[in-house]
């Protein structure tokens, strides 16, 4: 099979060739799309390709993935980011892939590592992605009577790990794009709400829990989903938090309580709240909930990391 690399890219010189040069080794065209870089990126990216496309961003991951796929012409297309690494052994890996794989495979999924630095908004340090996706989809009759088309990809598990090793956040960007489609749409489909609240979770300051508060308020009202009930409420507590909102914080907290839904973030919130409150007593009870009682949906710190700091005497450890 032959195989386009191609990677959507801004202001990323520091690193791109990092991410490049094992990738020559497999690629048979690499297509680079830059969405407005003002340092070196694209002269850099020229060693590489000279297919290198202009994208005026948008605030849109989605159409800019789109039109950089629709440039590539190969069998398959490795779809990287700059902050990646493969090293000799996996690189090794990808290359047996390439000669071997069943032709049949529509999309090939890599184990990404190192999820836990620099905030990124996952509890585990290793997942399988979806990676590397053949270009062009054939429709499959399958079987001998009462035959049907085959709608579901075939999904191949490699072994191929990808090393994340990001140099930056990107959480204030990502938290406007959240806000940007509130105010344009008025909403946005739950994976989406979802991830706004691990955002929130993992990289959000105060204030962008008090501007998220109202639009988590109103899901509140209309959500079935007991695990999105239970997230919606910690985000809206933390909100009420830090506006100072008594009231309302003690609405929410005890709608947590009364469903059963306290996450070790809301339990970390109470406890916040009493700290704060001049109740360092009460603030432990909490803070021990959270670390040792409850389980972290969001952010695993809550867990672990964030109460641990509070339970010797009440006051936070350096």
């Amino acid at each position: 099979m032959t195989i386009s690399v191609c990677l959507i890219v801004k202001n990323e010189a520091a690193i791109l060739a990092r991410c490049l040069d094992p990738l020559v080794s497999i690629a048979d065209e690499t297509v680079i799309v830059d969405t407005g870089s003002t340092d070196e990126t694209k002269k850099i990216a020229s060693r590489y390709t000279q297919k290198i496309y202009d994208l005026e961003w948008k605030d849109d991951f989605a159409a800019a993935r789109n039109f950089a796929f629709s440039k590539c012409s190969c069998d398959y297309i490795y779809s990287a980011d700059a902050d990646e690494v493969l090293d000799e052994v996996n690189l090794e890996r990808f290359k047996k892939l390439k000669s071997a794989l069943d032709p049949s495979v529509d999309i090939v999924q890599f184990i990404y590592t190192n999820q836990l630095e620099y905030n990124t908004t996952y509890n585990f340090d290793r997942e399988l992605r979806p990676k590397l996706y053949r270009r062009l989809r054939p429709f499959v009759w399958e079987g001998e009577v009462h035959e049907q088309v085959r709608l579901d990809p075939l999904i191949y598990d490699s072994d191929i790990e990808v090393i994340h090793k990001p140099t930056s956040f990107h959480s204030s960007r990502d938290l406007a794009i959240f806000r940007r489609i509130i105010g344009e749409k008025g909403g946005m489909e739950p994976r989406l709400s979802d991830m706004y609240m691990r955002e929130l979770a993992v990289s959000g300051e105060d204030e962008d829990f008090v501007e998220a508060r109202a639009y988590f308020e109103k899901l509140i009202e209309t959500e079935t989903d007991p695990a999105r009930i239970r997230d919606e409420l910690y985000t809206v507590i933390r909100g009420c938090r830090v506006s100072d909102d008594r009231d309302a914080f003690m609405k929410y907290a005890f709608r947590a309580l009364a469903l059963g839904e306290v996450t070790s973030e809301t339990a970390f919130e109470l406890g916040e709240f009493y700290r704060t409150a001049g109740d360092p007593d009460e603030a432990k009870i909490w803070y021990y909930n959270a670390a040792y009682e409850t389980e972290a949906s969001l952010d695993h710190r809550y867990k672990d990391e964030y109460p641990l700091r509070y339970l010797k005497d009440g006051k936070k450890q350096d």
